[in-house]
């Protein structure tokens, strides 16, 4: 047990949404990761952990899809702005919130409470963006008209309207705060509204030049420049599809185990961490709950596990 943790408090929120991406699965990715040991492995690193079930989702089977350019766009936003309620009750309750999906259009429920919660206070929060895609689409620019393509777009302030509103404020996170780690695939316009974004953003080819105790380093800085703390959102598509199979859009060449825990541990070390959600991990596509396990293992280092 790290003594350091000894009754900190975490709000554990499922929100098992697979409405925001084509494939089916990552629905079930709450119960991989409490079937994992989530709650029972943070216990015993010292959290308080208070388990508070899944936020409620539609069924996909029950509902039509509406537009064709950010398909369930009326569910989605439900879905998230009951999580953006919760997630503030967390974070103005003095609890760490940590959230797992579900598909990454969840973020925008997540960053939203986090940062109203924070504004509240005349504070901003910075925001860590761990993923193999840039997630900055808007409806306009998708191929897919899948809204988990969207969500960082959305927090900074583009996108649909009913998701940018959520709160009655835009944008959640500020561009200069907003760092981006281990993308790799990007949609040939969603390339310039990365550059256009004003984020910081580094690809695997900046890893693999700087070496990821370096990048963290920069992202730590971006991140906690003038805020109150980092909301981290960890997408395990950002890990190599070797290491964490159980992933609805795999791409090769990703983080290994080791970079991750080690850009998890760094954010840990700064103590800076004020929330988390974990995204996309589907166990149609997993080998034996593999993904879900490692997941378990990256929480527990991004909040203070420690090899000595």
């Amino acid at each position: 047990m790290n003594p350091l943790n000894r009754r900190r408090r975490i709000d554990l929120l499922g929100a098992p949404l697979d409405l925001g991406g084509a494939r089916r699965g990552c629905d079930m990715g709450p119960s991989a990761f409490r079937i994992a040991g989530l709650v029972e492995q943070l216990a015993e690193l010292g959290y308080e952990v208070h388990d508070h079930g899944d936020v409620a989702v539609d069924f996909r089977e029950s509902v039509e899809p509406g537009s064709v350019n950010a398909h369930y766009l009326t569910q989605i936003t439900a879905t998230c702005d009951e999580l953006r309620e919760q997630v503030m009750r967390s974070v103005e309750g003095g609890c760490l919130p940590l959230v797992i999906g579900g598909d990454h259009s969840i973020a925008i429920g997540t960053v939203s409470g986090v940062a109203q919660a924070y504004a509240e206070r005349n504070e901003k929060i910075g925001l860590i963006w761990i993923d193999a895609h840039a997630d900055m689409n808007r409806p306009e620019t998708s191929p897919s008209g899948n809204v988990h393509g969207m969500p960082l777009q959305v927090l900074l302030g583009g996108g649909p309207e009913a998701l940018t509103g959520l709160g009655g404020f835009s944008p959640k996170v500020q561009p200069e705060n907003v760092v981006l780690i281990g993308i790799r695939d990007l949609d040939d316009n969603e390339r310039k509204l990365v550059a256009q974004s004003g984020v910081v953003a580094f690809t695997m080819k900046e890893i693999d030049r700087m070496g990821m105790s370096k990048v963290a380093d920069r992202a730590l800085e971006v991140a906690t420049q003038g805020t109150a703390g980092v909301h981290v959102s960890l997408d395990l598509d950002a890990l190599d599809p070797r290491v964490a199979p159980g992933v609805g859009t795999p791409v090769q060449g990703g983080l290994t185990f080791r970079e991750t825990h080690l850009l998890l541990e760094l954010i840990a070390d700064t103590r800076k961490l004020r929330s988390m959600e974990v995204v996309e991990h589907n166990p149609i596509l997993d080998d034996r709950n593999k993904t879900a396990e490692i997941g378990v293992q990256l929480v527990q280092s991004a909040l203070g596990r420690q090899i000595l």
